[in-house]
């Protein structure tokens, strides 16, 4: 591919995660996400002259949140009205679907060295999705009225199966013979890999912190991810089954949480980094989807990866280290029977189970820590992948070059 046309990555900033009904309450979705559009492109030095052409930012429940909320991220992060903004919704697929949109847009050449660079990220805030009267216009002559949770019905549900994605996560522990002891272990392992990376000071290249005006008193400052800290893992093995009651083996803790964030990058030509003099961080060498039955989504990254390889001229082999998003600890756990991996290389920093999973964010979130992870354990190639409702999941292939 021509230098024109090669996408790169020159910035990342993400929010911290916040948990639910947490820190981040008083803030929208596209509040967080023009903080880390904002963040992204204070990281670009301001001699290099970049414009900015477009932006695609994923965000999976938009209602409540009013119109165009690309739109309103990109002007509240500053950018000029003249900006292209397009919202994308993929699911949990959101925000890694507009860094491919993002690149697919420069390897058209519609982002070359005149034409300026893209945004591209993903935001939720999971607090503030409303619930829903689904016979409110029309009215309740008589009766009780039904009120709707807009994050399960919306974000959480299997609307091809009439139940919640909880339920798939079920379906493949059985039919990849996965234990709940199974589940627990991945679970405690991902926190306490989380906690390690944090307590380390890893994760402060990626998260700009978010200052949070009170009504009385000094702003609050949220620095770092509130979910790994937040769990007590001696209580772990003592929960519940959160959906299947009888035999379940899928808890709240071995499962990804409720989240509020953001994420954003800077997607460039190759040629436009060269002549601004900016060194890309990361060049993306391929990236591809699948989809199977919906209640089978959580294995689609098994289909995905491969898709994506090709599409880079790569195999399994080339890859140093990946990130499997962790909708359910059983996503991670059999999407890495089906491909082969090492655990060592998966996931190192901890995943979604501990980090958190603000749904329309994950995807953009996760490409930023692989080139961390990649960065940090001097690695090279790197693979991202993220599962998604109605069967789906998406794949990245990153090449660190800084």
């Amino acid at each position: 591919m021509a230098a024109r046309t090669t996408p790169v990555v020159l910035s990342f900033a993400r929010t911290p995660i916040a948990k639910f009904r947490s820190s981040f309450a008083p803030l929208t979705a596209p509040q967080l996400g023009a903080h880390a559009i904002k963040s992204a492109l204070s990281h670009l030095s301001s001699s290099s002259d970049l414009t900015i052409s477009e932006a695609y930012m994923g965000n999976v429940v938009s209602a409540g949140i009013g119109q165009a909320p690309a739109r309103q991220a990109v002007l509240g992060a500053g950018l000029p009205p003249s900006t292209v903004c397009t919202t994308v919704n993929k699911v949990c697929a959101s925000g890694m679907k507009s860094v491919m949109l993002a690149c697919q847009t420069v390897a058209l050449g519609r982002a070359g060295s005149d034409a300026g660079s893209i945004i591209a990220g993903g935001m939720e805030s999971m607090t503030n999705i409303p619930h829903y009267l689904p016979n409110g216009r029309s009215g309740t002559a008589l009766g009780h009225a039904r009120v709707l949770d807009g994050v399960i019905h919306d974000g959480l549900w299997d609307v091809y199966n009439d139940q919640h994605m909880g339920m798939c996560a079920e379906k493949c522990a059985t039919d990849y013979n996965i234990s709940r002891d199974d589940q627990d272990a991945y679970a405690v392992e991902s926190y306490n890999r989380a906690r390690d990376a944090q307590a380390r000071g890893y994760f402060d290249e990626e998260i700009a912190p978010v200052s949070i005006p009170q009504r009385r008193g000094d702003d609050v400052v949220v620095s770092a991810d509130e979910e790994p800290t937040g769990v007590d893992l001696d209580k772990l093995p003592k929960l519940r089954p959160a959906f299947l009651k009888d035999g379940g083996t899928v808890t709240a803790a071995n499962a990804s949480s409720l989240n509020d964030g953001a994420a954003a990058m800077i997607v460039s030509s190759e040629e436009c980094a060269s002549e601004r003099g900016v060194t890309p961080l990361f060049r993306i060498r391929g990236y591809g989807d699948a989809e199977q039955a919906p209640e089978d989504f959580t294995t689609t990254p098994s289909l995905a990866v491969p898709v994506a390889l090709e599409n880079a001229g790569m195999t399994l082999d080339d890859v140093d280290y990946h990130e499997i998003n962790e909708a359910f600890s059983v996503v991670a756990i059999a999407n890495m029977m089906r491909l082969g991996l090492d655990h060592d290389k998966v996931n190192v920093f901890g995943g979604a189970v501990a980090i958190g999973h603000p749904i329309g964010m994950s995807g953009a979130r996760i490409i930023g820590t692989l080139y961390n992870v990649l960065k940090r354990k001097g690695g090279a190639i790197g693979c991202a992948s993220i599962c998604n409702g109605g069967g789906g999941a998406s794949a990245i292939i990153i090449e660190r070059l800084s």
